[in-house]
């Protein structure tokens, strides 16, 4: 009886292959304009041999709780794909996608039947890819729903990929009005998204790992302190806790004094409130996306709105080390608890950058955009957009009329993005500070670099140094090809990469009209900008076998 039932799951398992494939031949077919057509209707014929296997998957006594659960993502998709009328293309996506993911699932597991988290975890690199990867596969699926998208608007699946991808890495670059095109149902899906990407889809599912009872490597559980940029050793139901609380603390607090400056421009409470959590979540997570056509525009003069956003961006970019130091020295007033090193160099630098950012475009856009503004609104603007140009998104002026001097300042502050363990992107501000440090270190003639009375490490140096070369080779690679592919002047390109890779969200408003190859692009970039700099740092840190012997040095000239 067991070899009966274990033949009808292979069979079925087998049958499901051969339908993903169809549908894979099919998606291919209409990318590269042929006319492969299927000739039966596979998708209700899929639906129904998924619900079988299911079924035959549960006969068995043996962890039937726990196959339960596993089934759960194949009863939702069946039953959209049954009750939904035009959800055949979701489901299709979701079957190609389950057999990829089990393929790639029983060829990771070894002879000592390692899970998969298991074995993703011993690669912290191909964990992250990993993760953000699903969740934009997750959520290119549930907007691809008709009940996300409003009547008379279509969402194409470059539009979903690229939207689902600029929520998850928390970039706010779009390609669909949000506020318009979007039903509540897809705008909560985008919230969603973007939520889990400022948190960190790591810290995420590593959380439910443990509420399942998955027990953590000491591996795994150095990727998330890596995750979150806190270098000793931690409790991680505390970590955890601690971040979900922050969270939500400042969002609620966010959203309650943003609802007092947005209640006079809607006519229901509910209207209200939606909006105020929406931009209250979307600006803590630095996400940029926003429900109004003009983004932030309308609320240039409005000192709540400026003051609350920006507030938001800045908590939610300068990490959870630095809010949890700030706890336990100021709340929790521990005694000989003291400002670690890491929460005063992202402090000087953030407020450095921040003043810097706000003179440019004070200065550079005093007769250009802000032309015919009040000097509070100049100051509003000009201290708005310095903030959120470091990963927020949001903008309260037309980035597409920036003179080139502001477009540059801009290029600089979007590079280095927030600090390390933030809900922000770029090469991170520690970066930064550590590649001004080192220069005033040659040019003063001192052969360590210090700061606060403490050394930086020279293998921190190589590290800083190896993560600036690869972004900025990664990055003129992929302007290389928009150059070539896009018939857009070089400045508004080269804003638009930087915007991404960043995972800023502000443009010059070519977005919506790139190609969709041109569009791949920039997801790439959103998509590498987000898990790029933490990949590129797990893999330098990764632990070699470290030889015990050098060569002999020898100097070159330079310079």
């Amino acid at each position: 009886m067991i070899k009966f039932y274990k033949s009808i799951v292979k069979i079925s398992s087998t049958l499901l292959n051969l339908i993903a494939i169809i549908f894979a031949l099919d998606l291919f077919s209409h990318l590269i304009q042929t006319d492969f057509e299927i000739w039966i209707n596979f998708s209700k014929i899929g639906l129904i041999l998924l619900g079988f296997h299911n079924i035959v998957y549960l006969i068995r006594k043996k962890k039937r709780i726990n196959r339960l659960i596993s089934i759960i993502p194949d009863l939702i998709f069946i039953t959209i794909g049954f009750t939904i009328q035009g959800s055949e293309k979701v489901f299709e996506f979701y079957l190609m996608g389950r057999q990829t993911f089990l393929l790639i699932k029983n060829m990771s597991i070894s002879s000592k039947k390692e899970t998969l988290f298991d074995t993703l975890s011993k690669n912290p690199p191909v964990f992250v890819l990993f993760s953000f990867l699903l969740a934009i596969f997750t959520g290119t699926l549930l907007l691809l729903l008709p009940a996300a998208t409003v009547i008379n608007e279509t969402t194409t699946l470059i539009g979903a990929l690229f939207t689902s991808t600029s929520a998850t890495c928390v970039t706010g670059l779009i390609v669909y009005d949000t506020g318009s095109h979007f039903t509540i149902f897809g705008q909560l899906i985008i919230l969603l998204l973007l939520q889990i990407g400022g948190l960190g889809i790591m810290t995420i599912s590593s959380a439910f790992a443990i509420m399942v009872g998955q027990k953590l490597t000491l591996r795994s559980e150095h990727l998330i302190q890596n995750v979150v940029g806190e270098s000793n050793k931690i409790d991680m139901f505390s970590l955890m806790e601690n971040i979900i609380v922050i969270t939500v603390f400042f969002e609620l607090i966010g959203a309650i004094l943003l609802f007092f400056s947005f209640k006079n421009d809607f006519y229901t409470f509910k209207e209200t409130l939606y909006h105020s959590v929406f931009h209250s979540i979307s600006a803590f997570c630095n996400a940029g996306f926003s429900l109004y056509s003009d983004n932030m525009m309308k609320f240039r003069s409005v000192f709540n709105v400026n003051f609350v956003i920006t507030f938001l961006i800045i908590i939610g970019g300068i990490g959870f080390p630095v809010i949890d130091d700030f706890r336990r020295k100021f709340l929790l007033r521990k005694k000989r608890s003291k400002l670690s090193l890491h929460t005063k160099i992202v402090i000087v630098s953030t407020i450095l950058l921040i003043s810097i950012g706000f003179a440019g475009y004070f200065i550079t856009e005093y007769n250009n955009e802000m032309k015919g503004f009040e000097l509070k609104d100049r100051v509003f603007a000009s201290y708005f957009q310095s903030v959120t140009t470091r990963t927020a998104g949001f903008n309260t002026i037309d980035n597409a009329n920036l003179t080139s001097a502001s477009a540059f300042i801009s290029l600089i502050l979007m590079f280095i993005g927030a600090s390390p363990g933030s809900t922000g992107g770029g090469v991170k501000t520690t970066t930064f500070f550590i590649i001004v440090l080192s220069v005033f270190a040659l040019l003063s003639g001192n052969s360590d670099v210090n700061i606060f009375k403490r050394k930086v490490s020279n293998e921190i140096i190589r590290k800083v140094m190896a993560l600036i070369a690869i972004s900025l080779t990664l990055l003129s690679f992929m302007i290389f090809l928009l150059l070539i592919i896009e018939p857009y002047s070089a400045k508004k390109i080269i804003f638009e990469a930087f915007s991404a890779f960043g995972t800023v969200g502000l443009s010059m408003g070519i977005t919506a009209n790139l190609s969709d190859f041109g569009k791949v692009i920039i997801v790439l970039l959103m998509y590498l900008g987000r898990v790029g700099p933490l990949t590129l740092v797990f893999a330098i840190s990764e632990t070699k076998i470290k030889t015990t012997y050098s060569y002999t040095e020898e100097k070159i000239s330079i310079g």
